[in-house]
């Protein structure tokens, strides 16, 4: 079976192809650029990009957004996570974090999968916490702050922990058994 994913991210499309490959599924990338709606809702998001990229390629299109939120920083930076990537980088974070004693965060991921008749949307969540300071260099975002509850190392130290665990591994897990037959 053949999908496309629509994203402009290399990062998540490679983790993304990586996964499905295992269960029978073969990704094509349709790189487009969509101006994100503003929400507080994964799901809202997702959904709307899903009609966009549906609109632009009159095929079955999935999309995924993700986020994560930070407890001490009520949420923040939530569905706004590329941007502040961008902007603020984890030394941002991490000086945003400094003193804080809760340190619990929580990685989320939405896919919302458009077949030409409806969007189905599937969610994925691993919880965690920040670390005190970027460790590893596997993975890419927030992967070298983020500590997986139950673990040690960041996702940027264990990548195949990450794999494996993932907001994005749950909710592709979810997405690729209701492709199944």
């Amino acid at each position: 079976m053949k999908i496309l994913f629509a994203t402009s991210n290399q990062h998540k499309f490679e983790e993304a192809a990586a996964y499905l490959a295992g269960r029978g599924i073969q990704l094509e990338r349709f790189p487009i650029e969509h101006r994100e709606m503003r929400s507080e809702s994964l799901e809202e998001i997702a959904r709307d990009a899903a009609r966009f990229a549906f609109k632009k390629c009159k095929k079955p299109v999935f999309v995924e957004d993700a986020g994560l939120f930070i407890s001490a920083l009520n949420g923040f930076p939530g569905t706004y996570s590329a941007w502040v990537q961008k902007k603020l980088g984890n030394a941002g974070i991490l000086k945003l974090m400094a003193g804080a004693p809760d340190r619990s965060a929580y990685f989320e991921a939405c896919i919302a999968y458009h077949d030409g008749k409806r969007i189905s949307c599937f969610s994925g969540r691993c919880p965690g916490s920040i670390s005190e300071g970027a460790r590893g260099a596997s993975g890419f975002g927030y992967d070298p702050i983020f500590v997986p509850e139950g673990y040690p190392q960041t996702f940027a130290e264990n990548i195949l922990l990450k794999n494996n665990i993932s907001h994005r591994y749950k909710s592709l897990l979810e997405f690729s058994k209701s492709l199944e037959p």
